[in-house]
């Protein structure tokens, strides 16, 4: 239910993003879908791995570490945390404000809070990481 409810919000903005009808909307749009597309691959087979491993197609508990990792770098992937971030500016950059305040406020709302909830069962020193390393990244992108 969780990728499908990622599917269908992640389909819902694509026309959102190509308010405008210029070739950057269009290049936002798509890289867009293929980033979250990507992601949302890798959420699948997390939830694959976990299922070959525990027999349940929960994502609640993921019984293997391999799992759990990739769910993580899906997760950081569709959230825009580095070294996954590249794929935000650009998007950003090429669509209208309210799509971009949509776009980087509610659309984060959901991979949060599966995040959130499966954080029992994810390696948080990797998660830390790539937060440290995400707040890094943007002080230094703020100073130029």
């Amino acid at each position: 239910m969780i990728w499908i409810g990622f599917e269908m919000n992640m389909l819902a903005v694509i026309p959102m993003l190509m308010k405008q009808h210029n070739p950057r909307s269009t290049e936002a749009a798509t890289k867009y879908f293929f980033t979250q597309a990507t992601a949302s691959m890798l959420l699948m087979l997390a939830v694959i791995i976990n299922l070959m491993y525990s027999g349940q197609w929960t994502v609640m508990k993921l019984f293997n570490p391999t799992a759990s990792i990739i769910m993580t770098l899906a997760l950081t992937m569709k959230l825009g945390l580095a070294p996954f971030h590249f794929w935000v500016p650009e998007v950003t950059q090429g669509i209208p404000l309210s799509s971009g305040l949509i776009l980087l406020t509610w659309q984060k709302l959901a991979p949060m809070t599966v995040l959130y909830m499966i954080s029992p069962t994810i390696n948080l020193n990797m998660l830390m990481a790539m937060s440290m390393l995400s707040i890094a990244i943007g002080g230094w992108g703020g100073l130029n």
